[in-house]
């Protein structure tokens, strides 16, 4: 994440940049499985951003399981830009069968007859 350049005029939101080179970063090794990041406000320093931005990218990518938040522990590297890529496809079906009508216990029946 040395050279992180955000643009401000890109169609992507400034928290999706500032994921975008933490998982860039991930994907690179220049954080792996079991490191701790620096915390989000020494992040939002080298950024140039506001914390509350460096927040919101941090929480997106622990939704997409790459990161864990420990309290008095800090923010963990738990994995891989593959795992991802996989839990960021799930939601994508998972809205797709919402909004066609499916639960999700019935997108989950689907799933499991598919072998």
């Amino acid at each position: 994440m040395v050279a992180v350049k955000l643009n401000p005029e890109s169609p992507a939101t400034l928290h999706e940049q500032v994921a975008a080179a933490i998982r860039r970063a991930i994907a690179d090794g220049e954080a792996k499985p079991g490191e701790k990041l620096p915390p989000a406000r020494d992040l939002a320093a080298v950024l140039k951003v506001n914390a509350n931005t460096v927040l919101r990218a941090l929480r997106m990518l622990r939704d997409e399981g790459l990161l864990e938040f420990r309290r008095g522990r800090g923010i963990t590297v738990v994995g891989t830009p593959r795992q991802s890529v996989v839990v960021t496809k799930a939601k994508e079906l998972l809205q797709l069968a919402r909004d066609n009508g499916y639960k999700r216990s019935e997108l989950i029946e689907i799933l499991e007859s598919i072998q």
